[in-house]
C-alpha cells in the first residue's frame, strides 16, 4: 500500500494487485484492514476494485467525507478511469457500451444476458483505444456504471477480452489468454486491468481533486512507455 495524498477526511492510496479491497471470512487482510491499522481510526470504503485489479482508490476518514463522497457518485460527480491491456483489438477506436450483467452463482462469474432477464443490471462504458502493439491493445475505460467484472465481462463480449483474465477468456478467438502466475498459492492470476485516474470533489473544501497512477513496469505493461511518477491533488 502506497499512500499519495493523506488529510483528516480522505486518504488515496495506490492499492496493490492481488489485495482485497475489504476483509472476508475467507481473508481478512485487506486494503481497508490496512489502512485501519495506519490510520487508527475510521475509515470507510466508498468503492471497491476486484482483488485482481490494483490502482489509485480514496477511502474517507470521517463518516460525512463517507456519505458526501458515496452521494458523488451516485450523482456521477465521481469519476474512475482505468487501464486495460487486451489479446487482440476492438472493432472500434472508440466506443460506448451498454450490456445488462447477471451474475450467475452457480458459473462464479457475471455474463451478458437479455435486457429482459430478471435481475439484469444496465452496464455502461466508454472505451478509446491508446496504443496497439503486434497482438495486444492499451485501452483507456471509463465507467459510466459500477457493476461487478463489468470491463472483463464486457471487454470480452466485443471480442477483446482482458490479458491473463482466465474467468472471461474466449475460447472462440484465435488469440490465446495467456496464463499467469498467481499472486499466491491458490488464488488468482493477475490481469492487465489497473485504476489509473480518480476524481472527485472534497468532501470538506470542495476542491476538485484529480489522481493519476499508471501501471507498474511487468508484463505486460511494460510494452507500453508510461510515467510511473504518481501525480494528482487539488485542482
Amino acid at each position: 500500500m502506497s499512500i499519495i495524498f493523506e488529510d483528516n477526511h480522505v486518504i488515496v492510496v495506490i492499492k496493490p494487485e492481488g489485495l482485497p479491497t475489504q476483509p472476508s471470512e475467507e481473508k481478512t487482510d485487506s486494503l481497508e484492514t490496512r489502512i485501519k491499522a495506519h490510520t487508527k481510526g475510521y475509515v470507510a470504503s466508498v468503492h471497491r476494485l476486484d482483488a485482481v485489479t490494483g490502482g489509485v482508490m480514496v477511502f474517507a476518514k470521517t463518516s460525512k467525507a463517507a456519505k458526501r463522497l458515496s452521494d458523488q457518485i451516485r450523482e456521477g460527480v465521481f469519476q474512475k478511469q482505468y487501464l486495460a491491456v487486451t489479446n487482440g483489438f476492438p472493432k472500434k477506436e472508440s466506443d460506448t457500451l451498454v450490456h445488462h450483467l447477471l451474475k450467475s452463482e452457480a458459473r462464479k462469474r457475471v455474463e451478458v444476458v437479455p435486457m429482459a432477464t430478471e435481475g439484469a443490471k444496465r452496464a455502461e462504458l466508454k472505451y478509446q483505444i491508446v496504443k496497439k502493439n503486434v497482438d495486444k491493445c492499451l485501452v483507456s475505460v471509463e465507467l459510466v456504471t459500477g457493476r461487478t467484472h463489468q470491463i472483463r465481462v464486457q471487454l470480452s463480449g466485443i471480442g477483446a477480452p482482458i490479458w491473463g483474465d482466465v474467468k472471461y477468456q474466449r475460447t472462440d478467438l484465435k488469440t490465446p489468454v495467456l496464463r499467469t502466475p498467481p499472486f499466491q498459492k491458490g488464488e488468482a492470476p493477475r490481469i492487465a486491468l489497473w485504476a489509473h485516474e480518480l476524481c472527485f470533489v472534497h468532501p470538506t473544501t470542495e476542491e476538485v481533486m484529480r489522481f493519476v497512477v499508471n501501471p507498474p513496469e511487468l508484463e505486460p505493461w511494460e510494452q507500453f512507455d508510461f510515467d510511473r511518477k504518481p501525480k494528482g491533488g487539488r485542482g
